[in-house]
């Protein structure tokens, strides 16, 4: 009986998560004019292929030139850059931390997680100060290396390298492995598990942000899909009726890379958040 009523509890759960995505996609498929009489709908509507093919092909926006699928390629350069430079960078401190014995290491550490407590909004004026000054705004460049400083990382990465065993470092020095060859070699390949859990946080949390790529773009050819769904709400509007499908269309495309990330680095993130065993 226990295993009905807890099967019975993740199937609400799933329905509970699941519901308003379905009912944005099912909307997504109406007419404008029908969504702006009747709401939300729960049925399909029959506009799928002429509301997915005008967000994500049709030039809109202030200058006419921009489409969804732009968007999208930007929302997946800032979401990989985010996560692949989070990592590196994350990686080399945490491996500095660790194996390179200096004083004051642990102080550093601690200065890094530190800035947890400073989210971006406290630290942005000054982030755009400096990309301004160095010719960034409008630029991936601008858009991805000023947020790419992750003490979260640095965090777990400390602890995965502090339970490898030092019987490891011990062989590799005998072998005459140097740092940057027992790094490669060694420490890359067991942080696998590790490495592909955060690159899960990190890629949603890039794909999500809108604050920075809102102050940091100007020019359309650079907005994100986050960044431009509601740029792009405000300037496709016909005389009296506003395109609600277009705009569930754009959400609804929001959402599926970074479920389908998740969905396809399950098994590694859970491993890499809680496996102890090296």
């Amino acid at each position: 009986m226990k295993k009905y009523i807890d099967h019975l509890i993740l199937i609400i759960g799933v329905v509970f998560m699941m519901g308003p995505v379905v009912v944005a996609f099912m909307t997504s498929t109406h007419d404008a004019a029908e969504i702006h009489m009747q709401g939300l709908m729960t049925t399909w509507g029959g506009h799928f292929a002429e509301t997915y093919d005008e967000v994500l092909f049709e030039k809109g926006g202030f200058t006419g030139q921009v489409t969804g699928l732009a968007m999208l390629k930007n929302s997946f350069i800032l979401g990989i850059g985010f996560a692949v430079g989070k990592i590196v960078l994350s990686m080399l401190a945490a491996y500095g931390i660790v194996y390179f014995r200096f004083r004051m290491g642990v102080v550093f550490f601690w200065m890094i997680f530190t800035t947890l407590l400073l989210p971006l909004e406290v630290r942005i004026l000054p982030s755009y100060m400096v990309m301004s000054k160095l010719h960034l705004i409008d630029t991936y460049s601008g858009l991805i290396v000023p947020l790419l400083a992750s003490a979260t990382g640095t965090f777990y990465f400390r602890q995965f390298f502090k339970s490898v065993p030092d019987e490891l470092l011990e062989a590799a020095r005998i072998d005459g492995a140097g740092p940057f060859k027992f790094f490669i070699d060694i420490l890359v390949p067991l942080s696998r598990n590790m490495v592909a859990a955060i690159f899960v946080i990190m890629f949603v949390y890039g794909w999500n942000q809108y604050l920075w790529p809102m102050l940091m773009t100007t020019d359309e050819s650079f907005f994100t899909l986050v960044r431009g769904i509601k740029q792009i709400l405000l300037v496709w509007v016909g005389s009296q009726i506003p395109d609600y499908n277009q705009a569930f269309a754009l959400a609804v495309l929001a959402m599926l890379p970074p479920i389908l990330v998740v969905i396809i680095f399950q098994s590694w993130f859970i491993k890499g958040l809680t496996e102890s065993d090296k």
